[in-house]
């Protein structure tokens, strides 16, 4: 079944019970989303469903709903009915949370969340009256070891982010929990791809599936502005802390591709006064969770994460997704960026890359996943503070249009009666009241560069103070290059190494640029001097040029020391001659 199978419905058109109904009115939902409008009612038919779709399309509603009204029509709701077995804490915790919601109204459904890093002994006491049970893989393995959960009498397994959980190791634990559940329970996976090994759990675990399959990268990608900007390299930090002053999003999450490096993000964003906190795999449950319910009510506006904390993140109001450091590949960029945008409404996104083989390397992420994507400028300080200013006029706008106080005309005229100008008091009532955090941020000049896999022929020259004497080798310069500024290795052109010192051909473009670029850089280790490389004269001797071989010096010597011998040796002749 595909996503353009469905008309546009509404919820009462799925003829919902009045509780559930309800539940979805107080939450604001008039349309179901595709995954929902398609896989409620086949689930509620009983049937076994495997669902292909991103996060951020709406699968939670799309298993809740029915496993709900499963449970309401059972007379004995005293056994856990329902599994629903999830990746992350994270996520057993927030369809935990969804499910009380679309429950508000219905009697006699306890559902309980499990997960790892939790006390034992609570989750024990809650599974007493639980008849629908919300957990990781690993976490249900150890209350069924323990005996404190038994399936046998689940009608309805869900599996949800399937990939995800295989790819985190938890496919035997997976394998062995629906073994244990009743073989005539209804099954219902949920996916957003199908590698080799989700095929063969739905081979033994499901009878005549029924397939929808969602354009996950349509649903997820569509409504989303990608944009990139081009930074030199050791200025992302400061690119992004820009942007973020700029378009100052209610709610951002950045990327970052390591645990350390969203570390230190989140230490230098809180330094410069941005309210950021970090989110990855070293934090304890405690702390991952008290991070994610500030980021969840707005009191941390910027969240730092890595891809695999991300994994449990559902927030559906983020306003922009920062990717600091570029995806590792297609999948994690279609994830990061999803984590805006979503559920119908738009969002944006903004890739900060250094130089020319990053782009390229969103380039080809972009182009993969059929997307388009924008180069941008990086805002100026200058941008930011105009911004700024629009903002404060329209709040003194909105104000000048509600009464205003006597006590504050009168303070007026009596400004006014001590000579000051009715423009100086109203210039500076507007400093007192928004007088602005000064940006210590310098401006990011950045170039709009057509980069493409062509190379640039218009050379100029550098030279580095380092050579053979170092052990240097060709690709040793090009890395450093190419690791500081905004050229790829195919955009270098001859190397030239000497014993103290390396010459090489740059894009005449781009020399400037390099030379500032590699200030302080270190080549095997060793701090290098980069300056632009003058050609000796053509009247000039080598003898002249300090940058010519010492071979050629060692040949220039050796042919002094044969003249010098052979005019001590015509001198000694015209002696014995004499």
């Amino acid at each position: 079944m595909s996503e353009n199978s469905n008309a546009k419905i509404s919820f009462n058109d799925l003829e919902l019970t009045k509780e559930i109904q309800k539940a979805i009115n107080d939450l604001g939902f008039e349309a179901p989303t595709n995954i929902q409008a398609q896989a409620i009612p086949l689930v509620r038919s009983g049937a076994d469903v495997i669902g292909k779709s991103q996060t951020g399309t709406g699968k939670t509603m799309a298993f809740a709903i029915p496993a709900i009204e499963m449970i309401n029509s059972c007379n004995d709701k005293s056994h856990v009915l329902a599994i629903i077995m999830l990746p992350t804490r994270e996520l057993a915790m927030q369809c935990c949370g969804e499910i009380k919601k679309l429950t508000k109204y219905c009697e006699g459904i306890r559902p309980v969340e499990v997960y790892g890093g939790a006390p034992m002994d609570r989750q024990i006491k809650a599974l007493k009256r639980a008849n629908i049970v919300i957990g990781t893989p690993g976490r249900i393995m150890d209350h069924m070891r323990r005996r404190t959960l038994k399936l046998d009498h689940v009608k309805l397994a869900v599996l949800d982010e399937a990939d995800e959980m295989l790819s985190m190791g938890f496919k035997e634990d997976m394998e062995t929990i629906l073994r244990e559940t009743p073989d005539t329970r209804q099954t219902v996976l949920f996916s957003a791809t199908m590698p080799a090994a989700i095929m063969s759990i739905t081979e033994e675990f499901q009878t005549d599936p029924q397939i929808i399959e969602i354009n996950s990268k349509k649903v997820t990608l569509d409504n989303i502005r990608q944009t990139y900007v081009d930074v030199p390299m050791g200025r992302k930090t400061d690119a992004l802390k820009l942007l973020l002053y700029y378009y100052a999003p209610s709610l951002s999450i950045v990327f970052c591709n390591t645990k350390k490096m969203a570390e230190e993000v989140a230490v230098s964003l809180n330094q410069s006064g941005l309210d950021a906190e970090a989110l990855h795999g070293d934090l304890k449950q405690s702390q991952r969770t008290a991070v994610m319910d500030k980021f969840r009510y707005g009191s941390t506006s910027i969240l730092v994460a890595t891809d695999v904390a991300a994994r449990g993140i559902d927030v559906n109001d983020v306003e922009y997704v920062f990717n600091y450091d570029i995806p590792q590949n297609n999948e994690y960029y279609v994830h990061r960026i999803g984590r805006t945008g979503r559920i119908g409404k738009e969002g944006n996104s903004v890739t900060i890359c250094s130089g020319r083989r990053q782009v390229l390397s969103l380039l080809d992420i972009a182009h993969s996943v059929k997307s388009k994507i924008e180069q941008i400028d990086v805002p100026s300080g200058d941008d930011i503070n105009y911004h700024i200013a629009e903002k404060n006029i329209e709040t003194v706008e909105n104000a000048l249009k509600e009464p205003i106080s006597d006590r504050y005309r009168e303070m007026v005229n009596m400004l006014l009666s001590k000579g000051f100008s009715l423009f100086d008091i109203a210039a500076t009532a507007m400093q007192m009241n928004f007088s602005e955090k000064e940006i210590k941020i310098k401006d990011i000049k950045t170039e709009r560069k057509q980069y493409s896999r062509n190379g640039n022929t218009d050379f100029s020259k550098i030279m580095l103070n380092i050579g053979r004497a170092n052990r240097v080798a060709p690709n040793h310069i090009v890395a450093s290059i190419t690791e500081r500024s905004m050229l790829h290795g195919r955009d270098i052109g001859k190397i030239e190494i000497y014993d103290d010192c390396s010459v090489v051909a740059v894009p005449t473009a781009s020399v400037e640029i390099v030379i500032d670029q590699m200030y302080g850089a270190k080549v095997c280790g060793k701090p290098v001097r980069t300056v632009l490389y003058e050609e000796p004269q053509k009247n000039r001797s080598k003898k002249h040029d300090k940058n010519y071989s010492r071979r050629n010096d060692y040949g220039k010597r050796k042919n002094d020391s044969k003249k010098k011998a052979a005019k001590n040796a015509y001198r000694k002749a015209a002696k014995r001659h004499g």
